[in-house]
């Protein structure tokens, strides 16, 4: 399985917004990877540039480099970035809310053979038993758990080596979130696919993932394993709602705060 590695990427909006800047880490072949922040610190932008998909949002990737193994990313066009074996589940789902069920996961295995995508949807059901039921139903008639069910259900049926997550937690019940977490940390070692989740909710996403990188107005503050970022003082604070006192700081007014140039050998 290839290897996700961003090294040093710079990435600007209309040529004058920067939302990212010197970013660097990877994601390798069966492990899941976290991207922490608040609204606004680079997180979906990050997604968005290994996805290919800046371009229509006036984005581009201005320094740096995104490569999947062998691949150049920043060259490849969006279609074949899939075909490469990247999928992403944006923020909000994006269901085809007029088709069934069924008919969206099956638009997600367009690229397989009929006799793939029949396995395949077992599969998802597999996964998401609670599909099952609900599998000739109008999409945009389910409730909000069961949308983001079948928005990575779809991203399961082309047999994906690295699944990006965004906010999958958004607007859900507690206990439909603790399902769908369940999933995610299952899938590495059931289905051998690398997870990288963006996620606002910390403590959650640090339950599941196994290194993590905090964004902080586009640039990485801190990064550590899962474990080390849960007990991490700073993190508790600012991401965790665990501040010794009420006071809301920025991150920057941290006296161990640094900022360091980061290069991945």
């Amino acid at each position: 399985m290839p290897k996700l590695t961003v090294t040093n990427a710079q990435i600007f909006y209309d040529d004058s917004i920067e939302a990212v800047r010197d970013v660097s880490f990877m994601v390798p072949p069966g492990k899941v990877i976290t991207i922490l922040g608040a609204n606004g610190s680079g997180k979906s932008t990050l997604l968005k540039a290994i996805s290919g998909i800046l371009k229509p949002e006036k984005g581009a990737l201005v320094a740096g480099s995104i490569q999947f193994g062998d691949e150049d990313l920043s060259v490849t066009p969006s279609d074949e970035i899939v075909r490469q074996g990247i999928v992403h589940v944006p923020e909000g789902r994006r269901l085809f809310v007029n088709l069934t069920v069924e008919e969206n996961l099956i638009m997600g295995g367009a690229t397989r053979s009929r006799a793939d995508r029949a396995q395949s949807l077992e599969r998802v059901y597999t996964v998401f038993p609670d599909l099952v039921d609900h599998r000739q139903r109008i999409a945009g008639y389910l409730s909000g758990g069961q949308q983001q069910m079948v928005a990575i259900g779809r991203a399961l049926m082309s047999h994906p080596s690295l699944l990006m997550l965004d906010e999958p937690s958004l607007g859900l019940a507690p206990k439909i979130v603790e399902q769908i977490f369940e999933v995610i940390a299952r899938l590495p070692a059931e289905q051998g696919i690398a997870i990288l989740l963006v996620e606002q909710n910390a403590s959650l996403a640090l339950s599941v993932a196994d290194y993590g990188y905090v964004l902080e107005r586009g640039r990485v503050a801190f990064d550590g394993t899962a474990e080390a970022l849960a007990s991490s003082s700073e993190i508790q604070e600012f991401y965790l709602g665990m501040s010794a006192t009420d006071t809301k700081r920025s991150m920057r007014e941290v006296k161990h705060y640094r900022r360091r140039k980061r290069w991945l050998s």
